[in-house]
């Protein structure tokens, strides 16, 4: 299983919108190695989520790993989802605000507003059905690879771009310990 290069801002891709997988296709071991190479490459690159189209890929499917942010990652076993052809709904509740970072934008955290509880139907890697309700930190992770597959990065979720920093500086002058973690993908 390779790593794959993760595209950066600024490629096309990442501002197109991307297309369903036919789930007759789901079975190929096309789909199936891309699924596996897109875990790999996110947990090489330190990630909790990682959409197709970070990888050039314009396919609507998205892996990512349920843990616990108040927990050191070396003292958590990663659950790995996958998602294909997702559809995500908020559940009603007060917009939450917290630190986002993105794989294709390297280096960069904002405040990021999203849905503390979403609902999402989708297809597993198999092409069984999916459905759940996510909250927290998960919900966050869903919102932001689900914005891949609609061509937006947090970066147009903000709301105040005075919160934008290098992860060096976030660190050194606007972190607590509660906002330590991994970039959300």
């Amino acid at each position: 299983m390779p790593v794959r290069p993760i595209i950066r801002l600024g490629h096309p891709a990442l501002r197109t919108p991307a297309e369903p997988v036919d789930p007759e296709r789901l079975a190929d071991p096309e789909i199936q190695s891309l699924i596996d190479d897109m875990l790999e490459t996110m947990l090489a690159e330190g990630g909790v989520g990682l959409a197709a189209p970070q990888l050039g890929i314009g396919l609507q499917l998205f892996v990512y790993a349920a843990v616990d942010p108040d927990l050191p990652a070396a003292e958590q076993e990663p659950e790995l989802e996958v998602l294909i052809n997702p559809a995500v709904e908020p559940v009603a509740g007060e917009m939450v605000y917290d630190w986002e970072g993105c794989l294709s934008i390297p280096d960069l955290r904002g405040l990021v507003p999203r849905h503390p509880q979403v609902r999402v139907h989708a297809l597993d890697r198999h092409g069984g059905k999916i459905a759940e309700r996510a909250e927290g930190y998960e919900a966050r992770i869903i919102q932001h690879e689900y914005d891949h597959l609609n061509g937006v990065v947090f970066l147009d979720r903000m709301r105040d771009l005075r919160s934008l920093a290098f992860s060096d500086e976030w660190e050194e002058y606007m972190t607590t310990e509660e906002d330590e973690g991994p970039a959300v993908g």
